[in-house]
């Protein structure tokens, strides 16, 4: 499943800072408007979205390893302590991935803002006139001697 499909506890939040749907904003990233914010957002977004399927894997194994109508001889200690460090692991994943998120949609410029410290480049124009060209001491159609 590609991670554009898949939902993320953060959508809404990414929507509203958007303006526009999830979906929408995957298929603008690749256009020549998407703004790095955008491509930033949707790059940790997917991130995201493959950390909480990972949690609800790591979840969805325990809770069928501890059902009730699972047979007590089939529970594994050491099955039970890699599921318990998968899960811490892939709940820090997601713990970093949503705080780098928050801060990002946090401290982004708002959508239709243009940076207002854009440097610009100008050429520095030459605004001294040369002086008259000194007239040539030779007659008209005489040429210098030349040196030895």
């Amino acid at each position: 499943m590609s991670t554009g499909i898949r939902p993320s506890s953060q959508d809404r939040q990414i929507e509203e800072a958007f303006g526009a749907p999830v979906a929408v904003l995957y298929e603008t990233v690749h256009g020549p408007e998407a703004s790095a914010a955008l491509v930033r957002t949707l790059e940790l977004r997917s991130f995201l979205a493959v950390a909480e399927e990972q949690v609800a894997q790591v979840r969805d194994h325990i809770h069928e390893a501890t059902s009730a109508g699972r047979h007590m001889d089939d529970l594994s200690a050491d099955d039970l302590s890699f599921g318990a460090q998968w899960l811490h692991a892939a709940l820090n994943a997601r713990k970093n991935y949503t705080a780098a998120l928050d801060e990002l949609l946090r401290t982004m410029p708002p959508p239709a803002a243009v940076p207002a410290s854009r440097v610009r480049f100008t050429q520095p124009r030459i605004t001294a006139a040369l002086p008259p060209a000194a007239p040539s001491p030779l007659p008209a159609g005489t040429a210098p001697a030349r040196r030895p």
